[in-house]
């Protein structure tokens, strides 16, 4: 059975988000008499070469390497190759940087094109490819260079996530660990339920997680697309997971946020804010399904690294920080706090 999830658009009609078998029915969700370009990588390409050849395509590199403008540009020139105008759609199809690198340029191709998405990896159906935030990397800074704006649809075949491979699934559920700790206590309370090898196998428990966890985000973007205010919410760990991703290269998107939300829910204990026995819960789950709680990157590279993170102003960094299980606000700490971290974290 199929859940759609609404989200409403500034001028337009709703973006959907469609979790369950819908991989077959993909014509079903195009433009009629558009012409369709579909842009993937190789490996999901090859995975799915029977679904992917009835479209024109185009194909980029993996890895969060090629998440850069120098693949806007070449998808620019083969676009113009393939005589792309306005009225052509393009469909992601793949994880959270085919994804992303898609609707930036959509977005940004004769000043915008229509677009969808196949989100391939659960970290893509629960986050990059949900909510309109479309953006590539720049000298080492993550989603620097980006636009909002929503996809037409983003289908979500948990079948797809069969043949994902073990690291990357954990990865995903991090996003709705997340997702729980930000506005749904009752999903969070599922990861202290349930083992890493349920939501692994059990489709019923693992399509409830996914759809809540969508809710979350979508609930939010509704009240603020454009992260002026709520949205900011959905940044809970990533503050320190760009930090991560920048020092280092050791740690999936996934595992660094759920280092990032372990580092944010000490910190929240730490200010008084989170109960102590809550900021152990929150470690113990993300341990729980086998996802790292610690990088071992020593803590003031990752405060200098903090410094530059998109979310900053002239002096300061904002922090989504808990308040309970279900629970988070936000606060800009000035750049001399951030330089006390490594005491107050030690």
């Amino acid at each position: 059975m199929k859940q759609v999830i609404e989200v409403k658009r500034a001028g337009g009609d709703a973006s959907r988000v469609v979790i369950g078998g819908t991989l077959r029915s993909l014509d079903d969700y195009l433009p009629r008499g558009a012409k369709a370009i579909v842009v993937t990588d190789a490996n999901v390409h090859r995975r799915y070469k029977e679904l992917i050849d009835r479209y024109d395509y185009c194909l980029i590199g993996m890895g969060e390497t090629i998440k850069t403008l120098a693949t806007a540009d070449k998808l620019y020139g083969e676009l113009l190759d393939r005589g792309a105008d306005r009225s052509t759609f393009l469909v992601g199809i793949g994880g959270g940087i085919v994804t992303d690198i898609t609707g930036f340029v959509a977005s940004t191709y004769m000043r915008g094109l229509r677009f969808g998405f196949v989100a391939t990896t659960l970290l893509a159906q629960v986050d990059a490819s949900v909510g309109g935030k479309n953006g590539v990397n720049y000298e080492g800074y993550k989603n620097i260079v980006g636009t909002f704006n929503q996809p037409d649809f983003v289908l979500c075949d948990l079948s797809m996530l069969d043949t994902l491979p073990e690291r990357e699934f954990r990865a995903g559920l991090a996003e709705i660990v997340k997702a729980g700790l930000i506005a749904d206590r009752t999903l969070f309370e599922l990861f202290e339920r349930h083992s890493f090898e349920d939501f692994r196998t059990d489709r019923a428990l693992l399509t409830d997680a996914l759809t809540r966890a969508v809710r979350v985000k979508t609930d939010i973007v509704e009240r603020d697309e454009r992260e002026s205010g709520e949205r900011r919410k959905l940044n809970l760990g990533h503050t320190f997971a760009h930090a991560i991703e920048k020092c280092g290269h050791d740690f999936l998107h996934g595992e660094a946020v759920a280092i990032g939300t372990a580092m944010i829910a000490r910190l929240s204990a730490k200010e008084g804010r989170l109960p102590a026995e809550d900021a152990v819960r929150v470690e113990q789950a993300l341990a729980r399904m086998g996802l790292p709680v610690e990088s071992g990157i020593d803590i003031r590279k990752l405060t200098r690294a903090l410094k530059f993170d998109k979310k900053k102003d002239a002096a300061s960094v904002g922090f989504v920080l808990l308040d309970g299980i279900g629970e988070c606000g936000i606060r800009r700490m000035d750049f001399d706090e951030i330089d006390l971290l490594h005491e107050t974290l030690a």
